[in-house]
């Protein structure tokens, strides 16, 4: 196999996996330096909610954009998103180098995607589509701003808004798309965000320890359902009804009962799959993979506003790839934490049920490896043709593994950490812990909706009728039900804390 004399750090500063561990746990070290009375993060720009005559009344960027500390106030709006993009820039510039990609092109491809998806978080912050008519920390938006009508959405119309202005380009300005593809990067930016959840997860730890326990462990059990029960079905239907070959029925299953591309990918290397068949899976991945963030977070919404977590999960087991998932555990997260204000006026915490969905894939990440390692010993001794039966090293698991998941544990563990044997610098490292796991993440989150929108091309389905007919019946006829009623069993009742309560 391919992996057979690399050494354990092989990749550490080549791929993206392991750029977006590095790349979280530097913003997360800039956070930590608030204990020590250093504001290093504050730099970051942030939307402000803005109302549309309002503005044109009497414009001023001070009224769309603003640091996200006060130690940086005084700087103008236009500095401070000028500070932003050279930091963002210049960062993702050297990751970009390492991983051998064209600096050039990614910097062309950034700015473009940067300014893009600051359009979007502006526009999207428009008190008609954000505000919420109901008072959260003493104030109400809605009624600060006169407003006589509006979506209420939260920050969800932002997200939307940056995924529909993706498609649109990826779909119907391909040049302008193929100029900036260098620098959609999806997966590298969710990851990243992933790593600074750790924060927040440490954070809600820190709160309601017995239930982020109860959350992981019931994410753990529900994650097993994806390689004990979707896969051999999903690979029985694909071989008995569908008549797919060994390989393509084994890559197929990976992708759509695990964990999207990588699984695909990861499961092609394990068997020796032939390239087309990973590349034709991912595709189906990928453009599916849009219909769910878009279908998948309202229906849920409507159809169990009181289990918050519940279709948390359940989005956790049937969305796949990270930044998919991410995505749409974000968009659930906005769209039932404003529904439930609007309906109750109580707000629920915000995170809470991005980290269901979170955790459940989380877990399932992590038997990636593992399940390649499986895959390959079957393959190999069931394979008549390979007379000497290569034999697999166990450190195939560690170069399958998702580097990423390691920086958030760890991220998670060191707030654990302080929380046990440093309390008394808990509320210093909030200070910039708050900023790194609320404008960064969420910045990288606008990033990754439209990167995603920007990478899918709808038309690239044609001549996959047989393996579109067969994801198509599989995720929609068997795992997203099945998936439902699994996250029910272990997560119902479960609710997100109330703030100020």
């Amino acid at each position: 196999m391919a992996t057979l004399n690399k050494k354990w750090h092989h990749g550490m500063f080549r791929t993206e996996d392991w750029w977006s561990a590095w790349l979280g746990l530097f913003f997360f070290g800039l956070g930590l330096l608030s204990i020590w009375g250093l504001d290093a993060v504050g730099w970051i720009a942030k939307p402000k909610t803005w109302e549309f005559t309002n503005l044109m009344n009497d414009f001023s960027w001070s009224k769309l954009i603003k640091s996200s500390s006060k130690a940086y106030g005084h700087l103008p709006p236009l500095v401070v998103l000028g500070i932003t993009y050279v930091i963002f820039t210049a960062l993702t510039g050297i990751g970009a180098y390492f991983q051998k990609m064209n600096v050039k092109r990614w910097i062309l491809g950034f700015s473009a995607i940067f300014l893009l998806t600051w359009m979007a978080w502006i526009v999207g912050h428009e008190a008609h589509f954000k505000a919420i008519d109901a008072v959260v920390k003493g104030k109400n938006q809605y009624q600060a701003f006169d407003l006589s009508w509006g979506l209420q959405l939260g920050g969800g119309f932002s997200f939307l808004l940056a995924l529909t202005i993706g498609l649109i380009i990826g779909n119907f300005f391909k040049g302008f798309a193929a100029k900036i593809k260098e620098a959609a990067k999806p997966e590298w930016f969710i990851k990243t965000a992933i790593v600074l959840l750790g924060i927040k997860l440490g954070m809600m730890t820190m709160k309601a320890s017995g239930f982020t326990y109860e959350l992981a462990l019931a994410g753990a059990a529900a994650a097993f359902v994806a390689y004990l029960l979707f896969w051999p079905i999903i690979y029985f239907v694909g071989r008995k009804w569908f008549g797919l070959n060994r390989a393509s029925a084994a890559v197929l299953s990976s992708g759509i009962s695990i964990c999207g591309v990588s699984a695909s990918i990861a499961t092609a290397g394990a068997i020796k799959a032939k390239p087309i068949i990973p590349i034709a899976v991912s595709t189906l991945i990928v453009i599916y993979a849009m219909f769910e963030l878009v279908i998948l977070p309202p229906a849920y919404t409507a159809m169990a506003p009181d289990q918050p977590i519940v279709n948390g999960a359940a989005l956790g087991m049937t969305v796949k790839t990270d930044g998919a998932d991410a995505a749409a555990g974000a968009i659930l997260d906005e769209l039932m934490v404003s529904k439930h204000l609007k309906l109750t006026a109580q707000k629920w915490e915000e995170g809470w049920i991005l980290s269901a969905a979170l955790l459940t894939k989380i877990w399932i990440d992590i038997f990636i490896g593992i399940w390649s390692f499986v895959l390959a010993i079957i393959w190999i001794r069931n394979d008549k043709s390979n007379k000497n039966k290569e034999k697999i090293p166990w450190s195939e698991i560690w170069f399958r593994f998702p580097k990423f998941i390691l920086a958030y544990l760890l991220v998670w563990g060191i707030y654990l950490g302080m929380m046990y044997l440093a309390p008394e610098i808990l509320h210093d490292a909030k200070l910039g812990g708050n900023i790194a796991q609320g404008p960064f993440r969420k910045f990288l989150f606008m990033l990754t909706f439209l990167s995603i929108g920007i990478i899918t091309d709808f038309s690239k389905l044609k001549g996959m009728g047989r393996l579109a007919l067969l994801y198509t019946i599989a995720l929609f006829g068997f795992i997203a039900p099945v998936a439902y009623l699994v996250a029910y069993i272990f997560h119902h009742g479960m609710l997100p804390p109330i703030l100020g309560q």
